[in-house]
């Protein structure tokens, strides 16, 4: 009887990253300012696609259902390995960020600019971090749809982070454009 199974491996960072996230959404400060339903409804859409494109076999249509990683546990193994460090980034970012965090774009009241943990290096360690978890659970599907979702999150996040940019930039002015010198967007600046 197996008990623990690659599967299982696999799938329990993305547990624990959505149990953190669910419980740490109890205690969140009001929002002050926040995107349009449209914008929230079209990020929700591509994200729900690139998950889909990741986890099932029914989109798994013509060279999408092809292989670029053989199944191996030389592949299996990192790809695991970064599937934690990738939902642990997240988590570690989502903790620093508090009762500022939102799943939308906005403002909260009394909004401060966090610049410790992951956003002391990083401008949106969420987003680094969950494209990091997601190619390495690309690497263990080993289809190309798992990289065409990886590909399709890489560009909603950083169009998300962009406007995250743009509203932070407004409410905080030059402290925000020093921030932005010191970290970078998605991988940390190296000086």
């Amino acid at each position: 009887m197996k008990f623990i199974t690659l599967s299982n491996l696999e799938f329990a960072p993305w547990y624990a990253l959505l149990i953190y996230w669910a419980l740490s959404a109890l205690r969140l400060k009001r929002i002050k300012v926040s995107e349009d339903p449209a914008s929230r409804l079209w990020h929700i859409g591509i994200m729900v696609l690139a998950f889909m494109l990741l986890y099932s076999d029914r989109l798994a249509l013509g060279p999408l259902g092809w292989r670029f990683a053989p199944q191996s546990a030389l592949v299996w193994a990192p790809g695991i390995l970064l599937t934690y460090v990738g939902a642990g980034l997240a988590i570690w970012a989502r903790y620093s960020l508090g009762q500022y965090w939102s799943g939308r774009v906005t403002l909260k009241e009394d909004h401060q600019l966090i610049r410790v943990g992951p956003y002391a290096y990083v401008r949106h360690p969420i987003y680094s971090g969950l494209l990091l978890a997601m190619g390495g659970t690309a690497l263990v599907v080993g289809e190309w749809r798992a990289l065409v979702g990886v590909l399709l999150a890489l560009f909603e996040l950083s169009r998300k982070a962009a406007k995250e940019e743009a509203l932070l930039a407004t409410e905080f002015g030059d402290q925000y454009g020093e921030y932005r010198r010191q970290a970078g967007f998605l991988t940390p600046r190296f000086r």
